[in-house]
């Protein structure tokens, strides 16, 4: 049995549905192709290097800081590159993209009663960015960037703080996201399902993992979740 295949959903032991947002939710594609390929090419441009060594340059700052809240932190970016990172996303935000059925997963969650809510790692002006673009916001009860928790999804410790605010069973709770780092961390604290997205960026092969079920399409949670079911 692969392991989309055993991404089936108790819905009746599901009260609360949390979801990340870069991967999960949306394309990946726009991400990868703005720290990997445009934020280079602007750097390189600024202080007159070649882009090879910009990309180097710029690799070599983010796996010093990965995982931690500074990575995801645009306002940090923009102080240590001396470029507004969020101006840069803007000139490439036609790339954002919603993964397919994502919006019918939403709303079939709503139609059964079940509390939706975004969490990501996301800095607020990223999320104000793609929230403008993609209209989602309106699909969730609650929207929670873990910046304003002051620790990253991956930390143990997000968890208990992001309880503190918003009260939950973690054990009736469903959590998609596509880091395996979050994932894990979300595991320890105890939630109840746990799924990961194989393909974040339609653009890039599917990841294979066996620690977690995992999805490549939403649609392969719609099954059982129709509102007129259960």
């Amino acid at each position: 049995m692969t392991m989309t295949e055993r991404a089936g959903i108790d819905w009746g032991r599901i009260d609360d549905c949390f979801l990340d947002m870069d991967g999960t939710l949306l394309d990946l594609h726009f991400d990868n192709h703005f720290w990997l390929e445009h934020v280079p090419r602007r750097y390189a441009e600024a202080r007159g290097v070649t882009l090879e060594a910009a990309k180097a340059q710029l690799q070599g700052h983010s796996r010093a800081i990965e995982g931690t809240l500074d990575w995801y932190c645009l306002d940090h970016w923009s102080r240590e590159l001396g470029l507004d990172i969020a101006l840069l996303k803007a000139e490439v935000d036609h790339l954002i993209a919603v993964h397919p059925h994502v919006v019918d997963f939403l709303e079939a969650l709503a139609a059964r009663g079940k509390r939706r809510v975004l969490v990501t790692n996301a800095h607020h002006k990223s999320l104000a960015l793609k929230m403008g673009r993609t209209r989602l916001a309106g699909h969730f009860e609650h929207i929670v960037s873990s910046h304003a928790l002051g620790l990253p999804k991956e930390s143990p410790d997000f968890w208990p703080r992001l309880h503190a605010i918003l009260p939950f069973d973690p054990a009736r709770t469903l959590f998609v996201d596509d880091s395996l780092s979050v994932l894990r961390s979300a595991r320890t604290y105890g939630f109840g399902a746990l799924r990961a997205v194989l393909q974040p960026d339609s653009q890039a092969p599917r990841r294979v993992q066996d620690e977690f079920p995992g999805i490549v399409d939403f649609a392969e949670l719609l099954p059982g979740l129709g509102a007129s079911s259960g």
